[in-house]
C-alpha cells in the first residue's frame, strides 16, 4: 500500500536512549539521514536469535530519487544494527515491506515495486510484488523475484503483501513460501464497477520461483482504499502445514483455510465484524487502520496449534486493540480480548496494531500505539503480552518518550513485532527530537512462557 519515501547508502547505528534509563532499551535502526522511513517489518532468525533482519521504506532523494526499501540487520540481538539498501536497477518505487525467517535460516523480504499510479497515460508504467531471500543473514541478497509483475501497465495494481514460511516441523509442506496481498482493479478509483480481490502464490523451491498466482476471495470490495476494499491478508501456517489467511473488508474480518499446502482455498467465511470499519481517523496522521494481522502457536506448550487473529475497531465508542483465538483450526472462535487495558470507552485511540505468536514459548505479543496517557497528536507505544493462550494481557509500556505527530509526514501504515523464546522486539515509526520519522525497536526480555522480565 501507498507510495512516497526513501533514503541514502549509509551504513551505521544509533541509540535513542540511555539503556540505563529505562526496564528495556530503545534503539535507533535507521540511519540518522534516513528520510521519512517508514512500514516497518521485523523478524528473528530461528538458527540464531542474535541476528535479527527488519525492512522499510525512506524517502527517496538524489541519486535514488524515488521512494525504496531497505534492509536493516542485526547480529547482536538488536543492540546495533546496519543499513543494506534493497537493489532497485529499474529505479521503481518500493514500499509495503514484509520480512520472514526460514526455519533453515534463509530470510524473505516481499514489496511492492512500481511507477506510473495515478498518473493519466504514464510515460512509463509497471507493478508488482517482488520477492528477495537472503542466505547468510541478511547481509547479501538474492536478485529480486516476481512473484508478479505487471509490464507496461499498472492496471491491475498489486498492492501490501503478507509474507509467511512453512517453519512446522512436522509439516509436509516445511519451507513452503506463501504471500497474500490485495488486487486493484485500478487503485484509488471511485467506480462502482471497480473491485479489489484478495490473491496468493507460493514458492515451493525457497523463493527462486513462485506459482500463478490466484484469486482466493469469494467476495471482493470497492477500490477506493477504505473500509469497503478487502485488505490486510496476512498468511498464517498451522502445525500440519494447514495455511491460514484473514483480511478485512465490508463483511468484517474474513477467513480462508487450505489443507493441501496453499493449492486450493476453501469458502470464505465471516468470523467476526469490524465496527467502525478498519479504516478511521488519529489526529495527527493522515490516515489510520486496524487491519488484522494472523499468527499460530507453532510451540509445543498447551496452547500447540492456537490460531490468532489480531486487529483494532470501536466496538466501544474509541478504537481498542483486540485478539480473538481458534483452537479448531477456525471452525470456531473464542469472544474477543480486549488488549489494551485502559478504562474502557474513555475516548482514547490506539492504532496500527501488529502480533507475533512466540514460536517456543507460545507467548502471544502484540505492539500498537497508543493515546490512554496523552493529548490530541502526542502518541505512546505499548506492547501487550499473554501467556495463557489469548484470554488476558499485560501491558508493558514502551520506554520512549511521547511525540507529536505531523499529518504533513506519511507515517506509513503499520508497526511490526518479532518473538522468540521470551525474545520481543517490536519495532515501530516515532518523529525525533528534530521532529523528523526514525525507525527503532525495543528489545524486551521475559523469561521464557512468562510475564517475568529479565532486564
Amino acid at each position: 500500500m501507498r507510495f512516497q519515501q526513501k533514503l541514502t547508502l549509509a551504513l551505521a547505528t544509533f541509540a535513542l536512549c540511555s539503556p540505563t534509563a529505562f526496564a528495556q532499551h530503545v534503539v535507533r535502526v535507521s540511519d540518522v539521514d534516513a528520510i521519512n522511513p517508514a512500514e516497518v517489518s521485523i523478524a528473528i532468525n530461528p538458527k540464531n536469535p542474535d541476528n535479527i533482519v527488519a525492512a522499510s521504506f525512506q524517502t527517496g532523494q538524489p541519486p535514488r530519487p524515488r521512494a525504496g526499501s531497505y534492509n536493516y540487520v542485526s547480529g547482536d540481538g538488536g543492540k546495533t544494527w546496519k543499513t543494506i539498501p534493497v537493489a532497485d536497477p529499474k529505479g521503481l518505487t518500493q514500499g509495503d515491506d514484509a520480512v520472514y525467517f526460514s526455519s533453515d535460516g534463509s530470510v524473505y523480504h516481499a514489496h511492492l515495486s512500481f511507477v506510473g499510479i495515478r498518473v493519466a497515460r504514464p510515460p512509463r508504467a509497471e507493478n508488482g510484488i517482488l520477492v528477495e531471500t537472503s542466505k547468510d543473514s541478511g547481509l547479501n541478497w538474492d536478485a529480486s523475484i516476481p512473484a508478479i509483475n505487471h509490464i507496461n501497465s499498472v492496471i491491475p495494481f498489486e498492492d501490501k503483501p503478507g509474507i509467511v514460511v512453512d517453519n512446522a516441523a512436522s509439516s509436509p509442506h516445511k519451507r513452503n513460501v506463501y504471500l497474500a496481498w490485495t488486487r486493484f482493479d485500478i487503485y484509488g478509483s471511485s467506480d462502482p464497477d471497480c473491485h479489489t480481490q484478495i490473491y496468493f502464490s507460493r514458492s515451493t523451491d525457497g523463493g527462486k520461483t513462485f506459482a500463478m498466482p490466484f484469486r482466493i476471495s469469494d467476495r471482493g470490495g470497492d477500490c477506493r482504499d477504505s473500509d469497503n476494499t478487502v485488505e490486510g491478508a496476512v498468511p498464517a501456517v498451522g502445525p500440519k502445514g494447514e495455511v491460514y489467511v484473514v483480511w478485512a473488508g465490508p463483511l468484517g474480518l474474513i477467513f480462508k483455510k487450505s489443507l493441501d499446502g496453499g493449492l486450493t482455498f476453501g469458502k470464505d467465511n465471516v468470523i467476526g465484524s469490524m465496527p467502525g470499519g478498519w479504516d478511521f481517523s488519529v489526529e495527527g496522521l493522515d490516515r489510520a487502520n486496524g487491519m488484522p494481522v494472523t499468527g499460530v502457536d507453532l510451540s509445543s506448550g498447551p496452547n500447540q496449534g492456537t490460531l490468532y487473529v489480531n486487529w483494532i475497531d470501536a466496538r466501544n465508542g474509541d478504537p481498542d486493540v483486540f485478539v480473538m483465538s481458534s483452537r479448531d483450526g477456525g471452525a470456531t472462535w473464542t469472544v474477543p480480548a480486549r488488549v489494551n487495558d485502559d478504562p474502557i470507552k474513555n475516548g482514547k485511540v490506539q492504532f496500527f496494531t501488529w502480533m507475533s505468536v512466540d514460536p517456543i514459548d507460545g507467548s502471544v505479543n502484540v505492539i500498537f500505539y497508543d493515546r490512554r496517557d496523552t493529548e490530541r497528536a502526542l502518541t505512546n507505544l505499548t506492547m501487550a503480552r499473554s501467556v495463557d493462550g489469548g484470554r488476558t494481557f499485560l501491558n508493558h509500556k514502551v520506554d520512549l518518550p511521547a511525540f507529536a505527530c505531523d499529518a504533513k509526514v506519511f507515517f506509513g501504515d503499520y508497526s511490526g513485532i518479532s518473538a522468540y523464546n521470551g525474545h520481543v522486539v517490536p519495532i515501530f515509526m516515532h518523529f525525533s527530537d528534530n521532529k523528523k520519522l526514525a525507525v527503532s525497536v525495543a528489545l524486551f526480555h521475559f523469561k521464557p512462557g512468562t510475564q517475568e522480565r529479565l532486564e
